[in-house]
């Protein structure tokens, strides 16, 4: 029986199309109906705080400069009754060797400043950006390398998937109140629908947190390492501060997401790098991002966010993932050589222990790769190379796995 036309023409109103495809960027229909579509707004809306105006970072990322109080993260049921201020910083003993006086990131804002006291720069997102992240799935979401099985050349997936280079804890009876780094900053080359991410990941029972750098076109629409959050909590989870488990930000000046210049270059004298720090608060129990070399804090996670009151797996290096194609590079995109000048690196890696007391040799590390055909990693707990850089993970490789 035909189907009358003015049926066809119904469906069509009910159904639209977006453009996205996980083979080399071209594009691929999906359908989705207007409940769907509805959805898609309500997320948006909850994404887009309003804001008191509209700044740019200095490679022309645009973000809202949004009150304290309206940020996404506040939308969080365990949120109704907070006492958090703007203003708060953490009650703990520092990781940083020397401590002075707040320093600003106006550096990163086209004006010098970033925005207002009492709101916080929350990058804009479109419905775009919201759909392309959506057609990857859980798939794309980073993860710790614990649970990863081994590579399998015979299962048809097997392009499908996330690899690491890492230096691991292996014992899941470990407590740990925080970690540090200073992460090497490279830019490894990855196609549209890759990932590569230079990063520190703290397991904290079934949810977990990670900081650092990445390459993700897919994140953030263009090749340039940028900063990232990831969290995992309660089930749910957020890249940055754009939803409800994700950080709370206190500083005015911070762009999370920002492109960090200049990129070091393999061999070159000097290399570039970012200090990276996730700390619990010994007071209250909040989990705290630190960044810069003097771990100025630039927010956190409230305790509530978390099933468990500390972090009992910890693992630095590097971790890729790529849909339907060989993987991509990792550091430099060559296997490490055991040197600061031709190796991506982590250097003066910190744990803060259960008695918040800091380790900075940390010998009781795995050295993991799931794939050394691609990527490997060599632990260095104290080298005579660099007797000043304190622990040392050198990580990288080509890929094509």
């Amino acid at each position: 029986m035909e189907v009358p036309v003015i049926w066809v023409f119904l469906m069509c109103c009910i159904f639209c199309c977006i453009s996205i495809s996980h083979n080399n960027g071209f594009v691929e229909a999906k359908r989705f109906s207007k409940f769907e579509d509805l959805e898609i707004e309500k997320r948006l809306k909850a994404m887009n705080k309003p804001d008191v105006k509209i700044i740019k970072t200095k490679d022309g990322e645009s973000y809202g400069c949004v009150d304290f109080f309206k940020q996404p993260a506040f939308d969080h049921p365990s949120m109704k009754n907070h006492t958090y201020h703007y203003t708060m910083r953490p009650i703990w003993k520092g990781m940083r060797e020397k401590k002075t006086n707040n320093t600003g990131f106006g550096y990163l804002w086209e004006n010098g400043v970033g925005c207002p006291i009492g709101t916080v720069p929350i990058q804009r997102v479109t419905k775009e950006d919201i759909l392309r992240l959506d057609s990857y799935g859980d798939s794309h979401k980073p993860r710790g390398s614990w649970n990863t099985t081994s590579y399998d050349p015979n299962s048809p997936l097997h392009f499908d998937q996330h690899h690491f280079a890492v230096a691991r804890s292996i014992d899941p009876e470990q407590r740990f109140h925080g970690a540090t780094m200073e992460l090497c900053l490279t830019a490894p080359k990855v196609k549209p629908t890759q990932y590569s991410a230079s990063r520190l990941h703290i397991q904290i029972g079934k949810d977990f947190i990670q900081t650092g750098f990445t390459v993700n076109p897919v994140l953030y629409k263009d090749h340039q390492p940028r900063t990232f959050v990831y969290t995992y909590a309660g089930g749910k989870s957020c890249y940055n501060s754009n939803c409800n488990v994700g950080m709370l930000l206190v500083r005015q000046d911070f762009p999370l997401g920002t492109a960090l210049l200049p990129v070091s270059i393999r061999g070159a004298k000097t290399s570039h790098y970012g200090i990276f720090g996730l700390i619990k608060d010994q007071k209250n129990g909040n989990w705290w991002l630190q960044f810069g070399d003097q771990g100025e804090e630039v927010g956190f996670w409230p305790s509530s966010r978390f099933h468990q009151g500390f972090g009992n797996l910890v693992e630095w290096g590097g971790e890729v993932y790529s849909a339907s194609l060989r993987s991509p590079e990792m550091g430099y995109g060559q296997f490490p050589v055991e040197a600061l000048r031709y190796d991506a690196y982590m250097k003066r890696i910190s744990i803060l222990d259960d008695s918040y007391n800091v380790d900075r040799s940390v010998a009781y590390l795995q050295e993991f790769t799931d794939n050394d055909r691609g990527y490997q990693v060599l632990d260095d707990a104290r080298t005579s190379k660099y007797p000043h850089d304190g622990h040392i993970i050198f990580f990288g490789g080509p890929g094509n796995i």
